[in-house]
Formats: C-alpha cells, sequence, structure tokens
C-alpha cells in the first residue's frame, strides 16, 4: 500500500510541478523573449485536472480534506467509528460514480485536440481518469479499513511531533 501512496502522491507533486515550470518559463518567455510557449494554457488546465483527481485520492485516504470535527470530538469511540463509516461511505458514494463519468468523458472526447500543438485531450483525459479510479479505489480501502476496524492510514508522519 505504501508503493500505491507514493506513486499517487508522486504523480500528483509531478503535475503541479510541470504546472508551475510551464507557467513560470511562459512568464520569463514573454517578457523576455516576447514569444510564448505554445498550448501553455491549455496544457497547464489539463495537467491542473490530472493533479486534482490524483491529489483527491491521497486526500481521500488520510481524510486529509477540509472537514469539521466538532461533532466528532464530543462522541465516544463507537460513534466516531459510526460517524467514520458514514463519512467514509459517503465519499465513495460520490467518487466511484464520478470516476464512471470521468471515463465516460474520456470515451467520448474522439478527436478533441489543443489549439496550437493539436495534442490529443484524450491522454491527458485518460490520466485524470486514472487518477478518479485511484481516488475510488482508495475511498474503499479506507472504508474496508474503518470497517475493519483497522489503522487504515499507516502514514507516520501525521503522528511525529514538530521542532
Amino acid at each position: 500500500m505504501k508503493r500505491i501512496l507514493a506513486a499517487t502522491e508522486t504523480v500528483a507533486a509531478v503535475f503541479l510541478l510541470l504546472i508551475a515550470l510551464v507557467t513560470a518559463s511562459n512568464v520569463l518567455l514573454r517578457d523576455l523573449l516576447a514569444v510564448q510557449i505554445p498550448d501553455w494554457f491549455d496544457g497547464s488546465k489539463l495537467m491542473m485536472g490530472i493533479a486534482l483527481f490524483w491529489g483527491m485520492a491521497v486526500a481521500t485516504y488520510h481524510a486529509g480534506h477540509i472537514c469539521v470535527d466538532v461533532l466528532w470530538e464530543r462522541l465516544g469511540r463507537a460513534n466516531r467509528r459510526r460517524l467514520d463509516l458514514l463519512a467514509s461511505t459517503v465519499t465513495l458514494a460520490f467518487l466511484a460514480p464520478l470516476a464512471w463519468m470521468v471515463w465516460a468523458k474520456v470515451l467520448t472526447t474522439g478527436t478533441q485536440a489543443t489549439m496550437d500543438l493539436r495534442l490529443p485531450m484524450v491522454w491527458f483525459y485518460g490520466v485524470a481518469a486514472c487518477g478518479a479510479v485511484a481516488a475510488a479505489l482508495l475511498a474503499l480501502h479506507r472504508l474496508w479499513g474503518v470497517w475493519h476496524d483497522a489503522p487504515v492510514c499507516d502514514d507516520t508522519r501525521l503522528n511525529e511531533p514538530t521542532a
């Protein structure tokens, strides 16, 4: 599981880095040489979609999305587990159809391409769809772990003291 999580985090991080590099490079080239990187805007939008879906997978597994724990903190252990089960089920119920619909979009993309370089969008959508599937599978893994009362997130970085 650690390898899958590391790969998922790496994909999200690489695409965020690529977005930053393309954007910064385009600004420098535009200001210094009065030229632009072809398809920089379309490419950065498509890469942002990829980074979002893969990042959503990581956040789902670690339960790292924005949450308000006012109710959860006041509950006992058994009711916390019940609330975690409900939240994990709702998350999976959202992510599974989302993954399905993203793949439906991939299959209906046809010959759509970017404006300048005519890069096929189906490849970008496909990588994003894999991230949506990863999010749904990691949500299922989290639900399974909560159901069996097993520690789902074995990442020790969350428990390390800060300096």
